[in-house]
């Protein structure tokens, strides 16, 4: 899985000059060569909902991601490469790598959950 991570700086997200086409492009071209499994942008941080458990089992929700954080996840998709050095062209190419931007890559675990 690629993680689009975007640097925070005081709650807003640093452009890294790419723009939509850039994405496209990108998208497209994990399409074209097979690899695309699925994905997804995520819409604005101010959309977000966070919900935690206190011991008691009592729901807080609150608006918003309020981790401390310097990083916004901001999309991902799956791919399906033969290892991680693939994973890894493929991360390096994306327009979330570039400038300020990072792409997390990180394997899908596959786990056995009895039916």
């Amino acid at each position: 899985m690629l993680l689009f991570m975007s640097p925070l700086v005081d709650g807003e997200t640093v452009d890294n000059g790419c723009s939509f086409e850039d994405w496209i492009r990108y998208d497209r071209e994990m399409k074209d060569a097979g690899v695309w499994v699925s994905g997804h942008p995520l819409q604005d941080l101010t959309t977000c909902t966070t919900v935690q458990v206190g011991p008691d089992g009592e729901r807080t929700i609150t608006d918003g991601p309020f981790a401390e954080t310097r990083e916004l996840l901001g999309g991902y998709d799956v791919i399906d490469v033969p290892d991680l050095d693939a994973a890894l062209e493929w991360a390096a190419r994306s327009p979330g790598a570039t400038g300020p931007g990072s792409v997390q890559v990180r394997p899908i675990a596959e786990i056995d959950v009895p039916v």
